[in-house]
């Protein structure tokens, strides 16, 4: 489990494939789990764009992460909002 996710691996000629289940959609589409992993050098011009990219979440350290983008300075920018609780 990653993330409290469950993630399968299947053999294949080309050795182990990773398979996305429904819960990592899920997760995709809620913007929990990125799709893609930001490119050296990238830079986006706003979170709609990282989003677009299917890279966020953006981590501090990380290609494309700007403090800019980063509303409440935890090291995450482009992180799915909540909403008040």
């Amino acid at each position: 489990m990653v993330g409290g996710l469950a993630i399968g691996l299947a053999a294949s000629d080309r050795g182990p494939t990773l398979i996305r289940t429904a819960a990592v959609e899920a997760a995709v589409s809620q913007g929990l789990v990125r799709r893609n992993t930001p490119a050296p050098g990238a830079h986006y011009p706003g979170c709609n764009a990282a989003r677009a990219a299917g890279v966020a979440p953006l981590y501090a350290g990380e290609p494309g992460y700007r403090p800019e983008m980063d509303g409440d300075g935890d090291g995450i920018a482009c992180e799915p909002y909540r909403g008040l609780r």
